[in-house]
């Protein structure tokens, strides 16, 4: 069986290496500069505090020490509790000042997160239909999930962790070398350096297999939700187990690249360790032969060995910070790169709309999916303001290709769309959809309810001309058939309802969208006979004196239509009413000969794989 990435997913997509994720970051954390600041505040504080509590440590051990044997008094308790209740002091606002700087930070954090997320939805929807048809929904999905987590974990782990214990770590080093011998402060010094430098090689070493795991991650996620969307066509072909092994076979892929960074992590755990380790064994035993020597006080060796311990071991987590933060940079790397992504359509109209009644025009437009395969060719099609034109042909014609390109999914290679006189492209994309409204081949609804799903056409439409859309595509029957009425769900997808109702919907939400131009791609191929005659009533009735384009499949729907254009390879071959075609026997009276003798021809399932 195929690897996954024979589905579209892009199985080694490009890195982008850096920190352009904090440029992108630095206007929304300015958006609350005075939570920042006073969160910088709070992490001085806390680790004043924090460092502090070796020195009132070591005095209150010193004075200990020098109590007389067999003394009996009460006076010497009242300096040595007072360094007690000031340990206590410090201790309390060393975790107080953390308290706050991660309640005044957290605010920041989320908004941050809020504003990335929304900028990559935005940036997504404003990418061109190509974009989309070339990626899984799944695997992108996983991606921003993924990436505005990282940016999370970067922003609380840098604001909380990393900044916090390079302070501290800088006041310990400067404190030894003020109070104590050199040696202390240059065995720390080094083994900060050697430790730093270790976890950085390291990990830089180790992020290849965070990133080939992220992928893996993203394609099991991709594939199972694949899977599950097209569970009746899993079932149609009884392809259970081929989809569980594919499945597998991707999970087999996740498992290996995910032992391969677990074994690189217990490296790097390793080697943290022992320099570590032979830090602190070689400040203890230069601060017990300084004791010995008489240099150094009980005092001041419980100093050495609490600022050892306060400082190796929030380094010893930064390490772990710094693994995290290098995976979390390869989390946001796939989402920062959906935001570098460009569109090949792009929206710089900036002139307001043409006054006019809809009047369309193709002019020798030239267009193709692909570089090497044609769709449209030298294109002229000319469609009045007010008239129905219906466009019929054999499968792979062109046909639904003019849609896509009206609503500007595409911009043709060649030639230029008219309305009103006015090219589309000179429009903002916005103005432009705003006057069309399209019944689609294919409907999907949102797994919302019957009624939402009709008011998102135009959300402020009233009950009542809900009602009468409704009435006219014949959607009462549906509506009936459930207690809880329109407020029915309807399905991922509207996979709870036929294919015939869904177009019914599709129908009704143009209807309530009542656009400029009516645009109908195969809009009845679904629905019987009957529903048919009665829909194409409603239709030519809330049609009447709009500009209609209707991509027809069934000739019958369009006896009726002003003008009807049969397109071959790309190109209009015949041009005029019913009678007149039918009078000239050509194209057209050869695909009505087929239908009326129950031959008919394939719908029209042109894609972007032409």
């Amino acid at each position: 069986m195929k690897s996954f990435g024979a589905r579209g997913y892009d199985p080694e997509p490009p890195v982008r290496q850096g920190w352009q994720w904090l440029k992108t970051l630095t206007p929304y954390l300015l958006e609350y500069r005075s939570r920042v600041v006073v969160a910088m505040i709070c992490l001085v504080g806390a680790k004043v505090a924090s460092v502090s509590m070796p020195f009132l440590m070591k005095h209150q051990v010193d004075q200990l020490d020098q109590m007389p044997d067999g003394f009996s008094g009460d006076a010497w308790l009242w300096f040595p509790l007072g360094l007690l209740l000031a340990y206590g002091l410090a201790r309390l606002m060393s975790v107080l000042f953390g308290e706050i700087r991660d309640l005044v930070f957290g605010r920041v954090t989320e908004r941050a997160m809020r504003r990335t997320a929304l900028k990559v939805f935005r940036h997504l929807h404003g990418l061109n239909l190509a974009f989309h048809l070339d990626r899984q929904t799944g695997a992108l999905q996983r991606d921003i999930e993924r990436g505005v987590q990282g940016i999370s974990f970067l922003l609380r782990f840098l604001v909380f962790n990393i900044l916090p214990t390079l302070l501290e770590l800088f006041m310990v080093i400067g404190l030894l070398l003020i109070n104590y011998p050199p040696v202390f402060a240059v065995i720390t010094a080094v083994a900060v350096v050697l430790y730093v430098l270790f976890s950085a090689r390291m990990t830089e070493w180790r992020t290849q297999y965070v990133r080939e795991a992220n992928r893996m991650d993203s394609t099991t996620h991709a594939r199972a939700l694949d899977s599950l969307l097209n569970y009746e066509t899993v079932k149609y072909f009884n392809a259970e187990q081929r989809e569980a092994a594919a499945y597998d076979e991707a999970l087999a892929g996740w498992e290996a690249a995910r032992q391969k960074n677990r074994y690189t992590l217990f490296g790097l755990n390793a080697g943290q360790a022992l320099i570590i380790s032979v830090a602190m064994l070689s400040m203890m035993m230069f601060a017990g032969w300084y004791v010995v020597k008489g240099e150094m006080t009980l005092g001041d060796f419980t100093l050495v060995n609490a600022f050892m311990f306060q400082l190796f071991l929030p380094l010893n987590f930064l390490g772990f910070v710094y693994r995290e933060l290098k995976a979390s940079m390869a989390n946001i790397e796939r989402m920062f790169e959906l935001l570098g992504e460009t569109t090949d359509v792009p929206d710089l109209g900036t002139e307001a709309p043409a006054a006019g009644k809809g009047e369309l025009e193709f002019r020798q437009v030239g267009f193709g999916y692909r570089s090497d395969h044609q769709v449209l060719r030298d294109f002229s099609l000319r469609l009045p303001a007010g008239k129905t034109l219906a466009v019929v042909g054999g499968s792979g014609a062109g046909k639904s290709t003019l849609t896509r390109l009206l609503f500007r999914f595409y911009d043709p290679q060649q030639g230029d769309i008219l309305l009103n006189g006015q090219s589309i492209q000179r429009v903002p994309m916005a103005s432009l959809r705003e006057q069309l409204g399209i019944v689609p081949q294919d409907t999907v609804l949102f797994n919302d309810s019957l009624k939402n799903n009709l008011l998102y056409a135009r959300p402020e439409a009233s009950d009542d001309e809900l009602h009468s859309v409704i009435r006219m595509t014949r959607l009462s029957g549906v509506i009936e058939r459930h207690p809880e009425g329109w407020d029915v769900l309807v399905g991922e997808r509207g996979l709870k309802l036929s294919g015939g109702e869904k177009q019914r919907i599709a129908i009704a939400r143009m209807l309530l969208k009542k656009p400029a131009i009516m645009l109908f791609d195969e809009a009845t191929s679904s629905l019987d006979s009957a529903t048919e005659r009665a829909i194409m009533a409603s239709i030519r009735e809330v049609s009447a004196g709009h500009t209609t384009l209707i991509i027809a499949h069934r000739l019958s729907t369009i006896v009726d239509a002003d003008l009807i254009a049969v397109v071959e390879q790309g190109q209009v071959v015949e041009l005029g009413d019913h009678a007149q075609l039918l009078e000239q026997r050509g194209a057209y009276f050869q695909l009505w000969q087929h239908q009326n003798q129950g031959s008919t021809p394939a719908s029209d399932d042109e894609g972007a794989a032409e």
